[in-house]
């Protein structure tokens, strides 16, 4: 039996009194990774959002490791073990490279080394400021500045939003790597579910704050009417 990382309790959250995250409870083991689906609006950041303390929290508890992290400021969570990677990056656009990498970096397997080795490019432009860089590079750079951390667990925030598709592909294949070869547990929101289906290993799909469909990535990949039901994809 896998031991349960993360578990997410009848969570509400949202912005003032805004709720948008509607009771939603999950379940995350070790190792174990899932995406994260849903139309555009449906609450999907909302959630990563809360995971780290960017929310208000209505209601429910968030434990990590065993440790309820409900009430933890966002910093505190980071410590306690999770990486994010926004969908703004937040990369320090006026260091370099290397030093937005060693400015986080935490003890652990993920070193700097092995972040250029996963990302080469990054390590070509080793000496580059963060405001140098391509968009593509950017979103490298905000996933291996996570990975240095050596999170418990990895947050990604449509990580392949507005890239070339050669990026896209690149970004995928390194992000399969860590979540599939090395075992990081990762929740990966993403727009389109035939890309991230098929790196996953489960699958919760919010609609308007709320779980409408939980299982396997594989059986969902080969749910057409769950897909189109859900995430209007079939036609894709």
């Amino acid at each position: 039996m896998a031991e349960e990382l993360l578990r997410v309790e009848a969570l509400k959250s949202g912005y003032g009194q805004a709720v948008v995250v509607q009771g939603v409870s999950l379940v995350l083991e070790k190792g174990a990774s899932l995406a994260l689906l849903g139309r555009n609006g449906t609450g999907k950041t909302t959630l990563l959002n809360t995971l780290v303390g960017a929310t208000r929290r209505h209601a429910g508890r968030i434990v990590l490791d065993g440790q309820d992290i409900s009430t933890l400021p966002s910093f505190k969570r980071a410590i306690a073990g999770i990486g994010w990677v926004p969908q703004e990056r937040n990369i320090f656009k006026s260091l370099t490279v290397e030093e937005n990498l060693t400015a986080v970096a935490r003890p652990g397997p993920w070193t700097l080394a092995r972040a250029y080795e996963m990302f080469p490019r990054l390590a070509e432009r080793r000496r580059n400021l963060g405001n140098q860089l391509s968009g593509g590079e950017q979103q490298m750079l905000a996933v291996a500045r996570a990975l240095v951390l050596n999170p418990k667990l990895l947050l990604l925030d449509e990580p392949l939003e507005g890239l070339a598709p050669i990026i896209v592909e690149e970004l995928l294949r390194s992000i399969g790597r860590v979540v599939r070869d090395e075992g990081m547990s990762a929740i990966i929101v993403e727009q389109n579910p035939k890309l991230i289906l098929p790196i996953t290993q489960r699958a919760v799909v919010l609609d308007r704050g709320a779980v409408v469909h939980e299982g396997d990535s594989e059986a969902l990949l080969a749910d057409p009417d769950t897909l189109d039901k859900w995430l209007a994809v079939a036609g894709h």
